[in-house]
């Protein structure tokens, strides 16, 4: 049945202003999840169990940060069958991202570009619809992904993800702190040696002291940009390494245009994400395996697109997998695909 169903609803979806169908296809998750019905678009999803960052997680395939910016949709992802999901990226105060049209897609490379720019409705809000969920009081690892607002100077950029932290630490499973978007002006600086030290030495304080007043440990997660080379990357797993951060997501979108060249929207200013973005990430994850030498887990993130796609992003040497644009082109049903494919590779 989900293999049937969704392209028809993805070529009505398609037919729409990206954003426009975003809220549509959302809006449906929540009917199928409010009337029993999630199973007409997703495939069972096979138990796999895996323990990561000191978190039991049924299964190692989640959903990326960005299709549920403001933590509106939990229970009804959830019921998809995802081992995990990663709401925001949140700031602290409330922002309308950039002018739209933002968001485009290039269906004949099962790519999208965008330039949102962290719209979202503020930290208070995320967390009014996190207390409302069932999945995190269930048990369900929740991630909250962090950011800076547009208007806060790169050297105050700090400042913010404290801000952030703080006020989610009490209601995440985890929280991932993204310094690798190429829609806010100069956030990516923030991956540079000296910058990045003081930011993760920050962060780092903050959760030793907020663990005591928890009474809770909640592991951070850093979520890198795709286009570093090899250098950079050794840097980033040595910081990493030397403040214990608890794991790194690898990654996020792409400004290289490699694999699209000449299609329409191609040089739409924003991040690449999808297929094209695939042999990037890899890339990524398996310079970050040798150079952490399993200290640190890592999430692999950009590009999957099927079972095959998630089981070779294990076998560079991430612990988990994440999508998002997969899962806009395939389907619920790449969430079953994927665990499957997993599960297969592990008993091999």
């Amino acid at each position: 049945m989900a293999t049937m169903l969704y392209p028809l609803l993805r070529q009505f979806l398609f037919a729409l202003d990206p954003e426009v169908a975003h809220g549509i296809g959302m809006a449906g998750v929540d009917l199928l999840r409010a009337t029993g019905t999630s199973c007409l678009l997703a495939n069972p999803v096979p138990p796999d169990p895996v323990a990561v960052m000191g978190l039991s997680f049924p299964n190692p395939v989640g959903l990326a940060a960005g299709l549920d910016k403001n933590g509106e949709h939990i229970d009804a992802l959830a019921a998809l069958g995802f081992g995990f999901i990663e709401v925001g990226t949140v700031t602290p105060r409330p922002q309308p991202g950039n002018p739209r049209p933002r968001m485009f897609r290039i269906p004949e490379r099962q790519a999208i570009i965008n330039r949102m720019g962290f719209n979202n409705d503020g930290v208070d809000r995320l967390l009014a619809n996190v207390a409302t969920a069932r999945f995190p009081r269930q048990g369900g690892v929740l991630g909250i992904n962090i950011g800076k607002n547009f208007d806060t100077p790169i050297d105050r950029a700090a400042d913010d993800y404290l801000v952030c932290l703080e006020r989610v630490y009490a209601a995440a499973s985890y929280v991932a702190v993204n310094i690798s978007s190429p829609n806010t002006v100069n956030l990516r600086a923030l991956q540079q040696d000296t910058a990045l030290d003081a930011l993760l030495g920050s962060l780092k304080a903050a959760q030793s002291r907020l663990a005591d007043q928890h009474g809770r440990y909640v592991p951070l997660a850093l979520k890198i940009a795709p286009d570093l080379d090899e250098t950079q990357v050794r840097a980033i797993a040595d910081l990493l390494r030397r403040h214990r951060i608890d794991a790194v997501i690898a990654t996020n979108t792409t400004v290289m245009r490699v694999g699209v060249e000449g299609m329409p929207h191609a040089d739409e200013t924003g991040g690449l994400s999808g297929a094209p973005l695939l042999a990037l990430s890899t890339a990524v994850v398996r310079q970050l395996t040798v150079a952490l030498a399993g200290e640190l887990p890592i999430i692999g993130v950009g590009g999957i697109m099927s079972g095959a796609d998630a089981a070779a992003r294990i076998a560079a040497g991430a612990c988990l997998v994440q999508f998002y644009t997969g899962f806009i082109y395939r389907g619920p049903k790449l969430v079953g695909e994927a665990a499957a494919a997993i599960a297969r590779q592990r008993q091999a």
